[in-house]
């Protein structure tokens, strides 16, 4: 049954430009790994004033296939490295497809 992972993201007005290069890095690898069957990053228009804020919506073919993909190279150094420490808040559910 596919696994669904969804995250909301929000960071400091000043960090988009930075995090928006690292999610669209993200957006051109995570598709090749085996597993992925979606990876597609949004902006988000619920940003406040002086902040951004970004959804992704990632789909995997199992939830075996989104812990591989947690423990690859780009995302340890994209996503835990340099996203993760910009963000002013994250919130991310994970689900899977009826």
């Amino acid at each position: 049954m596919p696994y669904a992972v969804i995250a909301h993201y929000r960071c400091a007005e000043s960090d988009a430009d930075l995090i928006r290069a690292e999610l669209a890095q993200m957006a051109s690898r995570t598709p090749t790994e085996p597993g992925n069957l979606a990876y597609i990053v949004h902006t988000d228009a619920t940003a406040g004033p002086g902040e951004a804020a970004f959804t992704l919506y990632e789909q995997y073919v199992d939830e075996a296939a989104f812990a591989a993909h947690a423990e690859t190279p780009h995302f340890k150094r994209h996503i835990i490295e340099t996203v993760r420490p910009l963000l002013t808040d994250r919130t991310v559910w994970f689900g899977t497809t009826l």
